[in-house]
């Protein structure tokens, strides 16, 4: 059977609905390292001051492109033959990584946001530790981290899962010291970033011991969250895009999506009719067959629940965590509401405000349980 589809006027209203939905507050105040995440200086030093990279697993390095704004932060950039274009993947290596040639750290992937980018990482300070490498791949402006039924799209080839499992991580194994086993390995994100890193340890657990989801779409039982895909697509997000990049700070800044895309490029139609939506159905991170693949993973949420966004992500991250409960999978759920029990900068929103503190809760104790694990 010919799958249903939604036409625009339906993810209008679809979106409508996302948007429409509780009561509005305040916009979150300016987090500075925000506004100055994709201006911070490139080049300040030479490009033989960071790790030579070399070519593998289906990457190509555009060594021309590096971009260094320190020996422990800088940026390559690669092509695959599974993704259109170039692809930036930004590094932040412990101060001592140099200093000890001897030793191998443990390493975590962090999966940004819906039209955010891998500068956004500058927003959340405590991602560069010095107890671990920060990977930051591109995760495209809407690429939802999934292999994309349509591959014919204006995005072009759009193979974002198995770029990132099957590709990259190998790829940083071969050219950094790492401790290359799932008990040293993490993977999270916030928003868009967070339905990535939540799937992304639920597909491969061999890879994964430990994961987070800040302010994730992480319910695709929701049509709430299923809304937010399709704006994505068809790139009608307007207030979500703004505020899930550290660019915009949640000020109404935003580039958008990318070009406009079938609204059943990504996971198909999602219409819960005759099986039609068998894929978002078999992808969902809230299914209970998908939870129970993070038994023996550490796995931890964050969501405040003060706006039109969060007031959703905290209703998913709720249902997850109920579900882990049932499964008998320990978690941690952390909901800070209003913001006013995470930190000053936090108003419960969808923004770095709050996520930015809620990562300097997480990453000491991500850091004690790489420390654990010997």
């Amino acid at each position: 059977m010919t799958s249903l589809r939604l036409a625009p006027l339906g993810a209008a209203l679809a979106l409508t609905a996302l948007l429409g939905t509780g009561t509005a507050h305040a916009a979150a105040p300016a987090v500075t390292p925000a506004t100055t995440a994709a201006t911070a200086p490139v080049r300040t030093v030479p490009a033989a001051s960071v790790p030579a990279f070399s070519d593998g697993y289906g990457l190509s390095v555009l060594r021309e492109e590096t971009q260094v704004r320190s020996p422990t932060d800088f940026t390559i950039t690669v092509t695959t033959a599974q993704l259109s274009g170039k692809h930036p993947i930004r590094i932040l290596l412990p101060a001592a990584y140099d200093a000890d040639p001897g030793r191998a750290w443990p390493v975590t992937y962090f999966l940004h946001g819906g039209g955010g980018n891998v500068n956004d990482v500058a927003a959340a300070p405590a991602l560069h530790s010095d107890s671990m490498i920060t990977v930051v791949p591109d995760g495209g402006l809407k690429g939802w981290y999934a292999d994309w039924l349509m591959q014919n799209t204006a995005e072009g080839k759009s193979n974002w899962e198995t770029f990132h499992l099957t590709q990259v991580v190998p790829f940083i194994d071969a050219n950094l010291r790492t401790r290359a086993d799932r008990a040293h390995r993490a993977v999270v994100g916030l928003s868009m970033g967070g339905y990535g890193s939540l799937h992304y340890a639920q597909a491969r657990p061999d890879l994964f011991g430990h994961v987070a989801a800040l302010s994730g779409a992480i319910d695709f039982g929701m049509w709430e969250v299923r809304g937010a895909v399709l704006a994505t697509e068809l790139n009608l997000a307007g207030a979500w895009c703004a505020v899930s990049s550290s660019s915009g700070s949640g000020s109404g800044a935003c580039t958008g999506h990318g070009p406009y895309v079938d609204s059943d490029a990504i996971f198909g139609s999602p219409y819960p009719f005759f099986n039609a939506d068998r894929v978002w159905q078999a992808v969902d991170p809230a299914a209970p067959v998908n939870l129970a693949k993070l038994s023996g993973t550490g796995v931890t949420l964050y969501t405040g629940n003060n706006d039109l966004i969060d007031v959703h992500t905290a209703r998913a991250s709720h249902t997850v965590k109920a579900r882990l409960d049932q499964l008998g999978i320990p978690s941690r759920l952390v909901d800070y509401g209003d913001g006013a029990s995470l930190a000053p900068s936090c108003n419960g929103g969808h923004n770095y405000g709050c996520w930015a503190p809620a990562f300097a809760d997480y990453v000491p104790r991500l850091e004690a349980a790489f420390a654990t694990a010997g």
